[in-house]
């Protein structure tokens, strides 16, 4: 038991493996001489990936899709949009990045922050060089000029729990993973989750604290088939991180515990196809990461071309949005639930 606990604890501690990829198609690049350049630094990748291959196994899909909606705005808002990412799940590289841009003189900066407090310092900088910053995923992150959400964070959280609790009858052990310690809003969730739990459900209980490793299969099943031995009488995992919930899955299908543990969490319908039809991920949410790239893109649009951004604002391709102008927050709400019931329409529409 010392060991697990010591393979436990290691878990919350490792880095994950990502990788880099300079987005791009054909169209967008045609848009260079028509438009500005915008360059986007997102975080999170697992290896080089192909876009054009739809390999799932080759990068993290969630990404995937957020850079076809990168390269869509790019060439309806006749912009030059890339997508880079860090060779590891590492803050430290994320900021060199950013430096790489801010040599480079770029208009936009978007950026899914690793960690907002280390990113702080070089973003202030790029504002301080003219540069506009755009976040997705980064309610709390400093040194940006509008932080773009397609869901309530708090509320994001609080539904997954409702429907973990629905299948535990309201009581029972529950463990949570998240992307990495740090990633913002993968514990904002966790955090609203924990919540609502602690206020609604009493007789559940979390056995320890949150693991991270949920943006990498490998790593959620190995942190799995561990906590099924360290925790025989677990009953839910919560996953909030796309790839956690597979991982998990993965593991609960190779110990034949899916009638005993029940898992939801954030997803993409064409990874968690045949784990929710098979009752191991009993729901999954989301919101459309292609569309979270789109709208970055359209907010860097409106903001490079000085336009207004108030409550009501019509943000492209999305509708109107809730505006927060002193937080600078832009919100819409779209969270999508994926179950047996929607997953094929889900993922007939590309995701």
């Amino acid at each position: 038991m010392a060991r697990l606990e010591s393979r436990l604890q290691a878990a919350r501690t490792d880095g994950f493996g990502a990788c880099r990829t300079d987005g791009g198609d054909e169209d967008a690049a045609q848009c260079v001489d028509r438009g500005v350049p915008l360059t986007l630094a997102c975080g999170k990748f697992e290896e080089m990936f192909d876009l054009d291959t739809g390999r799932e196994d080759r990068g993290i899909p969630w990404f995937n899709a957020l850079e076809k909606g990168i390269l869509k705005g790019a060439k309806d808002f006749s912009v030059n949009a890339t997508m880079v990412g860090p060779a590891n799940v590492d803050p430290a590289q994320q900021v060199k990045l950013l430096e790489d841009l801010i040599a480079k003189k770029v208009n936009v900066i978007g950026l899914v922050p690793l960690d907002v407090k280390v990113c702080e310092p070089v973003l202030k900088r790029a504002q301080a060089a003219g540069i506009k910053v755009i976040t997705h995923e980064g309610p709390e992150q400093e040194g940006r000029d509008w932080n773009v959400e397609l869901i309530d964070s708090v509320r994001f959280g609080e539904v997954q729990m409702e429907r973990l609790a629905k299948d535990l009858g309201g009581e029972g052990e529950y463990v949570v993973y998240v992307g990495t310690l740090t990633t913002p809003l993968h514990n904002k969730w966790a955090d609203a989750a924990i919540a609502y739990q602690q206020k609604n459900f009493p007789k559940m209980k979390l056995v320890t604290d949150r693991f991270p490793g949920a943006d990498e299969i490998d790593t959620s099943q190995r942190t799995t088939l561990d906590v099924i031995k360290a925790y025989p009488n677990l009953r839910g995992i919560l996953g909030f991180g796309s790839n956690g919930p597979i991982g998990a899955g993965n593991a609960v299908r190779q110990q034949r515990l899916a009638k005993k543990i029940a898992i939801v969490g954030t997803v993409l319908p064409s990874q968690a196809k045949s784990l929710i039809a098979d009752d191991i991920i009993r729901e999954g949410f989301l919101w459309n990461p292609t569309d979270a790239g789109y709208a970055m893109v359209a907010v860097a649009k409106l903001v490079l071309d000085g336009k207004s951004i108030a409550d009501g604002v019509e943000v492209p391709g999305l509708g109107k949005a809730a505006v927060d102008v002193p937080g600078k927050q832009i919100k819409v709400d779209k969270i999508m639930r994926i179950n047996k019931e929607t997953i094929d329409g889900l993922i007939a529409a590309g995701l």
